[in-house]
């Protein structure tokens, strides 16, 4: 198989690697932590004007037709810089559940406010039992003469205490762990009855737990048909392995680099740490870890807009496991050949560390989607 850029992807690259190396210095991050949203808003913007908000969407909308490779693309320079703006929950989450659930109405209103910024969303799905079952949701969807009432509470929301809007999966039928009576809801994020309590999470990302009481939400609002919304939040699951196994190995590029170069410079006994042949071979090694991680990233890439439901599920979980080892050997790696200076809030490596920790357990961790892969072949 080719795996070459094209001319277009190539550009895209120099361009996001122009933005991001003027924009994104490890001090600039911190400040841009410190920021009410956790995020810069300033980025954000110049992320709209360059494109990148409407990169996957139809052309209809005003979008640019790019698929899996280029949201690849992007992800790892993201992940090369620890960007913090809410990418992966507005345009990869939230973009796929309206392009495979919304109707046209719903993405001629939608997708435009997403690409030029204005409007930013999180998926709100994940709930405090039910770990990486998917079907597993107790929030309840109740019908009303006017709509649906939805109540119930969802946990670690990325983006969610900043996002505008939030897709929420509620139960509209069936038991707490059936597959079928799933609802999704375009609910506005400030509508009554929504609470929402924000924290950072490990690697500084913001998220929320929040609460939903007798929040009414209109027929208009709903994605897709209620009931079946299960194949959809699938989709957005496999999206984001996608998303977070590219910004992963933009995170290792950026570690092993560092390491190399702190290697070079580090003297020790009087010369430096990388004449050392022992630290030479692990250095060999991250860069092999890294490799293979980059294979299996971009394997999820092509895979992503698969027709074949079972084999782009095997071929997701298999990068999810495989970019998940190499990224907490690279990562651990870079932390112990830098010694106790990687062990510091100051030092950029430490928070490689926590983002790539953070990555291996969102959308099932490595041992969740090991347990997968053994199960199919049983």
């Amino acid at each position: 198989m080719d795996f070459e850029f094209t001319e277009e992807q190539r550009l895209l690259r120099e361009s996001l690697d122009r933005l991001l190396g003027d924009g994104y210095s490890f001090d600039k991050r911190n400040a841009f932590l410190a920021e009410p949203e956790g995020f810069s808003r300033a980025m954000w913007g110049q992320y709209a004007e360059l494109g990148l908000l409407g990169l996957p969407f139809s052309e209809e909308h005003g979008g640019f037709g790019g698929g899996g490779v280029e949201i690849m693309v992007v992800m790892e320079a993201l992940g090369r810089v620890l960007a913090l703006e809410p990418y992966l929950t507005t345009v990869v989450l939230a973009g796929t559940a309206i392009g495979h659930a919304g109707s046209a109405e719903q993405n001629a209103a939608i997708v435009p406010q997403i690409i030029d910024g204005s409007l930013r969303l999180a998926v709100a799905h994940g709930e405090r039992q039910a770990r990486y079952d998917l079907a597993d949701v107790m929030t309840t969807a109740t019908k009303t003469a006017d709509g649906w009432r939805l109540d119930g509470a969802k946990s670690v929301v990325v983006h969610g205490d900043s996002a505008d809007k939030l897709i929420v999966s509620a139960r509209v039928s069936g038991d707490r762990h059936d597959p079928d009576g799933i609802g999704l809801f375009l609910v506005d994020a400030r509508a009554a009855g929504v609470a929402r309590r924000a924290y950072p999470m490990r690697d500084g990302t913001r998220a929320a737990d929040i609460a939903f009481s007798g929040v009414e939400v209109s027929t208009a609002d709903v994605l897709g048909a209620p009931g079946h919304g299960l194949a959809t939040i699938e989709r957005v699951t496999e999206a984001g392995i996608m998303a977070t196994s590219a910004e992963a190995v933009g995170a290792m590029e950026t570690m092993l680099a560092m390491t190399l170069e702190y290697m070079k410079t580090r003297v020790q006994f009087g010369k430096p740490i990388g004449e050392n042949q022992a630290l030479q071979h692990r250095a060999t090694e991250m860069m092999m870890s890294l490799e293979q991680g980059r294979s299996l990233a971009m394997l999820a890439a092509v895979m992503i807009d698969d027709a074949d439901i079972e084999q782009r599920a095997h071929d997701l979980s298999t990068a999810k496991v495989g970019v998940g080892q190499a990224a907490r050997f690279v990562s651990q790696n870079a932390v112990q050949l830098h010694g106790g200076i990687g062990m510091t809030d100051e030092y950029a490596v430490g928070h490689y560390f926590r983002r790539v920790m953070v990555i291996e357990h969102s959308f099932g961790d490595t041992s969740y989607h090991l347990s997968k892969l053994a199960a199919a072949i049983d």
